[in-house]
């Protein structure tokens, strides 16, 4: 996928688990004998960084000063590991050669080595004759004393991209002997097993294991119950001091399946590993596109460019976003999609608004279920999402953090320090659940200035999407790149209405677009207040801002 020079490591790892593979997984192949599998840099390169080992780290199983033993997962720097590819790169028979070295390859850290130090397959039950030298200082792997593996997919038919060449790694390599292929399940020393697991088959979830491989995550969502079962499997895996890998194509962002959580989750402690394809070039263009696919296939000699021109170009005719998903390497949301994620992207800049701004406001409220929110946007179109307070909260309210419901004294607490730190002058405010709040919010900072704009109308709401969105790709606006904002409007999907109009909804009831709606009355209110006839908007000062009442 990448020139060497993409890779570089300067860490320790378990470099013998690579070299392991290559010499006791042998790759499948439909044209010819199977042969050793070397890794391509990108399947080496996410195999070290799985691999990595903390500096100083400690032997699994050494007994601490409290009397607790040292966690396997404990000396590796990655609890567990992300690997988004596009189709046909070679995921399958790769995540097949890691489940192979998982079940009996030197996998956990067993200490630094000392010069003469060297790994003997012989010491371990395999008769191939096999060794490995250390070098002074570089980490030692052994095998789990018994391993229990999991292969997760949503069905058995996708489970058969790992488990068909894993079967014949095993029964064609030198495997054989040590892993047994049995009917849904393969037999590994000491009782150990790798066992498929898929939604119709979850009576194994919750055990313990010490490895787990997730493929395509990213059709694990809510509603098929695979975000459940996924996080089931990685609990198990953390009660035996056991890891975790997820494979997965691109996913549809307006889907929030585990692959998207995984990504979008702060944690440290998980590798990503995901090469973004250039945003300058179109995937429509069948130039370009040959451009993009030589980029996600770089280093993967197995495949053809023209077959995957055909089998994208076809895939185009009646679903171009899953096409650029699973060939282009982009995240591309499903057809109804509001925004595209490089259209909201092109959008972000660091921008400061200081205090005494001239803003206008818009507001999205609920009462319990639907989050609240403010966004504010500046007289030359840069929206954002203000703070108030003392800890600089954010104006984003989701109501299972305040006990089931929106705290509406914070709303008001949050309305009334906008008002005094900045100039607003136009608040548009969605009345539903809301009416009281606005109608004290207008006595106090101007009917004028706070006015209801009920989102239900379809024209009015139509004409408003339509107008955000052709200022921001046309480079009139900008926006502070807010997460929560960000994930709203990638949850924003269009909901046909009479007259060739749309409005926006939600994908499912747990996927929120509330901010996605704020922003969109922040912007129209703005754009209201420059066209109004009887407002004058002519600068940032506070004294160039005049109503003709």
């Amino acid at each position: 996928m990448s020139d060497a020079t993409e890779y570089v490591v300067v860490f320790p790892t378990l470099w013998i688990v690579p070299d392991w593979i290559e010499h006791h997984c042998l790759m499948p192949s439909a044209m010819a004998d199977p042969a050793p599998l070397v890794m391509y840099d990108w399947q080496l390169w996410c195999t070290v960084n799985h691999y990595r080992i903390k500096p100083g780290a400690l032997p699994a199983g050494t007994v601490k000063p409290d009397g607790s033993r040292v966690a396997p997962a404990a000396a590796f720097e990655h609890r567990r590991s992300q690997i988004v590819a596009v189709q046909k790169v070679g995921k399958g028979p790769w995540s097949a050669s890691i489940i192979c070295a998982e079940a009996v390859g030197p996998v956990v850290f067993d200490g630094f080595a000392e010069a003469g130090d060297t790994f003997e397959c012989a010491d371990h039950g395999c008769d191939c004759g096999w060794s490995y030298e250390y070098e002074p200082g570089e980490p030692m792997g052994k095998p789990w004393v018994r391993p229990l593996i999991q292969l997760l997919a949503t069905s058995e038919d996708q489970t058969d991209n790992v488990y068909g060449p894993l079967q014949t790694m095993i029964r064609e390599g030198r495997l054989a002997s040590r892993m047994r292929v049995g009917e849904g399940f393969i037999r590994l020393p000491n009782d150990g097993r790798i066992d498929q697991v898929t939604s119709k088959a979850q009576s194994k979830l919750g055990n313990p294991v010490t490895f787990v491989l997730q493929d395509e995550t990213g059709l694990y969502t809510k509603s098929n119950g695979m975000v459940l079962v996924a996080q089931t499997q990685r609990r198990g895996a953390a009660g035996m001091g056991g890891r975790s890998m997820e494979t997965t194509n691109p996913w549809d962002p307006a889907e929030n399946s585990t692959a998207q959580q995984t990504y979008e989750s702060r944690a440290k402690d998980v590798f990503r590993f995901y090469r973004m394809p250039p945003s300058g070039l179109s995937y429509a263009n069948k130039a370009e596109r040959r451009k993009i696919h030589a980029f996600n296939y770089a280093g993967s000699l197995h495949v053809d460019l023209d077959v995957i021109e055909g089998e994208s170009a076809e895939l185009q005719e009646t679903d171009p976003a899953q096409a650029e998903r699973f060939f282009g390497g982009r995240l591309v949301r499903g057809q109804g999609s509001w925004y595209q994620p490089d259209q909201w992207e092109s959008g972000k800049s660091e921008i400061g608004v200081p205090d005494g701004a001239e803003v206008c406001l818009g507001f999205d409220g609920s009462d319990n279920d639907d989050w609240t929110g403010i966004r504010l946007r500046t007289f030359d179109g840069h929206r954002f999402t203000p703070t108030y307070g003392p800890d600089k909260r954010p104006t984003v309210w989701n109501p299972s953090e305040w006990n089931g419901s929106i705290p509406r004294g914070e709303v008001n607490a949050a309305v009334d320090e906008l008002c005094r730190r900045y100039k607003v002058i136009r608040a548009y405010c969605d009345p539903r659940d809301w009416q009281s709040e606005i109608g004290d919010w207008a006595l106090r900072f101007g009917d004028k200035v706070f006015l209801e704009w009920a989102t239900y109308r379809a024209a009015h709401m139509h004409d408003a999407l339509v107008r955000s969105v052709t200022d921001l790709l046309s480079g009139r606006s900008t926006h502070d790149a807010c997460p929560i904002t960000a994930a709203h409007v990638g949850n924003a999907r269009k909901i046909a209405k009479p007259g060739d109009r749309y409005i926006l909804g939600k994908p499912n009831r747990h996927q929120k677009i509330d901010m996605a709606m704020a922003d969109v009355l922040a912007w129209e209110a703005g754009e209201d207040a420059k066209t109004d006839p009887k407002m004058l908007w002519i600068g940032r000062a506070a004294d160039n801002f005049v109503y003709f009442g």
